[in-house]
């Protein structure tokens, strides 16, 4: 397969910033999650993450680039964006809202630009991987910029475990 046919939007945006990133590509005929997809690539979870698009009160789309392993949390996440509240945005709406599919999706280079954060957590490592914008596929880059590419502002927007250590 030549280098032309395995670009992705978002691989065409950081190559136009001149973003540094490497990709893998991996066999995968249907979604599935990011543990599942780190697991197959022999990844360290803690450096996986995945992207959640939601929908505030006011009607408005907000993207979210979160761990594999933590959950969302609406409250922290409305207060980030400045929203009452947002609730997941339904998977009928999420390729024609985002040019994306589910186990596709990335916060680089949606339709269109929407507010995007980035758990403050993944400034923490040098690389980090998020979806390529096709199933099948991871970029490796560095969170500042993944930040660039996708316009995005770091901030704690994830639910803390019961027993977590994790300063939040």
């Amino acid at each position: 397969m030549s280098k032309k046919e395995v670009k992705t939007n978002a691989m065409r945006i950081l190559d136009r910033l001149n973003i540094p990133y490497t990709y893998q590509t991996y066999q995968c005929d249907e979604f599935t999650d990011g543990i599942q997809t780190a697991d197959q690539l022999g990844l360290d979870h803690e450096l996986v993450f995945k992207t959640i698009v939601t929908a505030g009160k006011s009607g408005a789309y907000y993207v979210f680039v979160i761990p594999i392993e933590a959950e969302i949390d609406f409250k922290k996440a409305a207060k980030a964006v400045g929203e009452k509240s947002l609730e997941m945005l339904p998977l009928k709406l999420l390729t024609q809202a985002t040019g994306y599919v589910r186990g596709g999706c990335t916060a680089i280079g949606m339709k269109k630009k929407y507010p995007t954060v980035i758990h403050k957590s993944a400034g923490q490592f040098d690389k980090i991987y998020v979806s390529g914008g096709k199933i099948g596929m991871q970029l490796c880059l560095s969170p500042k910029d993944l930040k660039r590419a996708a316009d995005a502002e770091f901030s704690d927007v994830i639910r803390r475990a019961e027993n977590s250590s994790e300063k939040g």
